[in-house]
């Protein structure tokens, strides 16, 4: 990758891990090719850094709200350098949307904040680890709303970025998709919920006929099975019906890729850790293949 074109990274929280995790990355064979966005007072001085100061002090495990606009600002700085070609692609650390949301600021996470900022219809989160790939039809939505949230026309706008992604960004030329149902045993032909029946069947159906490889609805607990055959990637139909098994795979490894967005982003599998923060005890494999894994894209 071009020297030109770095990668930019959000480390995320201050006082959470996201900046020790950055410093690793000084001895990785990326260090020439990134760009960190952040306050410079935290980082090891072998590293290129955008300098956006935080007006409260850090501390370790103490996350404070009023650094949360900082935050927000040093994304939007990654979103735009991507946009305007300064960057290749962009690479978060971990946030608590809670300590964003109690500053005042609505927040749902990172993948529909950068949504907005980059004009996205419609951002589609899934998660990689190796081979398994994980999207999801609904993200941070409660499970009680899952069943409503779930439509026809939802679906199937997933469907299709997650399908011209997989080609366009991940080079597959025809990949093959299990969908899951949502209720148990896939609703066992309607006595188990309609959900299967009556929204998810008729959209695979549609797409299938269109020429799109899917399988599905199936059973979640066989969808991830060797039974279900070969997949380049599974539409789990909410967050805790997918990311377990995928986490289960691959934790400390796994990276969060948006589809949908106009620009290439990647993202730690986990999240803030204040309890470990600045003790040194931070694993920064997600991380460093997050920052694989967006070279690789930005290269294809």
């Amino acid at each position: 990758m071009p020297a030109a074109r770095p990668l930019v990274i959000t480390a995320g929280d201050p006082a959470g891990v996201g900046p020790e995790l950055c410093n690793a990355l000084a001895d990785s064979p990326f260090v020439d090719d990134i760009v960190i966005v952040g306050d410079n007072r935290q980082y090891d001085s072998r590293l290129r850094v955008l300098d956006t100061p935080f007006p409260a002090p850090v501390k370790p495990g103490q996350p404070d709200t009023a650094n949360a606009a900082t935050l927000l600002d040093g994304l939007e700085i990654a979103v735009k350098g991507c946009l305007n070609g300064d960057f290749a692609a962009m690479v978060t650390g971990p946030l608590a949307k809670s300590v964003i949301a109690d500053s005042g600021v609505p927040f749902n996470g990172h993948t529909e904040f950068l949504a907005k900022l980059s004009g996205a219809a419609l951002p589609v989160m899934m998660l990689v680890a190796g081979e398994l790939r994980v999207a999801l039809a609904s993200t941070h939505v409660p499970l009680r709303d899952v069943p409503d949230y779930l439509t026809a026309d939802g679906i199937e706008q997933v469907l299709r970025i997650l399908e011209t992604d997989l080609r366009e960004k991940f080079g597959i030329d025809e990949p093959e998709i299990v969908v899951c149902g949502l209720n148990p045993h896939a609703g066992e032909s309607g006595h188990l919920g309609d959900e299967e029946v009556r929204v998810i069947s008729p959209v695979v159906e549609q797409l299938r006929d269109e020429g799109m490889k899917l399988r599905g609805p199936l059973p979640a607990d066989t969808a991830f099975t060797p039974s279900a055959g070969r997949k380049d990637a599974v539409l789990a139909m909410f967050h805790d019906q997918g990311l377990p098994v995928l986490k289960y795979a691959g934790f400390g490894h796994a990276v969060n890729v948006t589809l949908g967005l106009p620009i290439i982003r990647t993202s730690v599998d986990h999240g803030t850790a204040f309890d470990i923060a600045g003790q040194g005890k931070a694993d920064p494999g997600s991380l460093l293949a997050a920052v694989t894994l967006a070279a690789e894209l930005a290269r294809r």
